[in-house]
């Protein structure tokens, strides 16, 4: 079960509210992005990262001087966001559009990573998840590389998840308008790979489309 403090009661929607690990873990795994907040001294920000999950924290990774990162480094409060959006719900209304989306929110502070060997396992368990195999294939990173990357984690125990999936809710008075109803879904495909230029002709395409499920698309 999610953690319920003050800061993840749901209270706008709650039917929306799920409480369970695995759509928590789902979201954060398909979306790969987090929108990260801090207040700095130009006050509040929030920058899109990179952003995945291995057990029951996320971890987020850059240069040493980012500001970002140098700034969850000592231990802020943040909040991470991530997003899915599924499709448009197309009411007879305009009052009654909506929206399916899943969404996941993350309070918390990040702790640094600083062993290499830590590090490198890390990040190569993220190569792994948008491309499985692709760690037995490329060379890997090395010290000077690994020194100058900084890793941040934040656990996920206080986090909250809403799931948006409704039907069209038109008042009664509208439903005999001659006017079209229902679901505009939106789909995120993955694939085909396309080959850089300069490939040599001996390099064999691989296969990633196990990392993606139904949404891998060979064109």
């Amino acid at each position: 079960m999610l953690s319920n403090t003050p800061r993840t009661q749901i209270k706008k929607a709650v039917h929306k509210a799920q409480f369970d690990l695995e759509s928590l873990h789902q979201i954060i795994d398909e979306s790969l992005i987090a929108h990260i907040a801090i207040n700095n001294e130009q006050g509040p920000v929030v920058i899109p990262m990179l952003a995945w999950r291995v057990d029951d924290h996320v971890y987020i990774h850059g240069a040493n001087n980012s500001r970002l990162l140098r700034s969850l480094k000592n231990g802020v409060q943040t909040c991470l966001t991530f997003t899915l959006f599924d499709g448009w719900i197309l009411a007879r209304s305009a009052f009654h559009h909506s929206a399916h989306y899943r969404s996941a929110v993350v309070f918390g502070h990040f702790t640094v990573v600083d062993d290499n060997r830590e590090k490198d396992r890390l990040l190569n368990h993220f190569v792994e998840h948008i491309a499985p195999g692709r760690t037995q294939e490329v060379r890997l990173s090395n010290e000077r590389e690994l020194s100058a990357t900084m890793l941040l984690r934040i656990p996920l125990s206080e986090a909250s998840v809403k799931v948006s999936k409704g039907v069209v809710n038109d008042d009664k008075e509208d439903l005999d308008l001659p006017v079209w109803a229902g679901y505009l879904p939106y789909r995120t495909v993955v694939g085909p790979l396309k080959a850089v230029d300069e490939l040599s002709d001996v390099v064999e395409t691989p296969d990633y489309s196990a990392a993606y499920g139904h949404r891998w698309h060979n064109a």
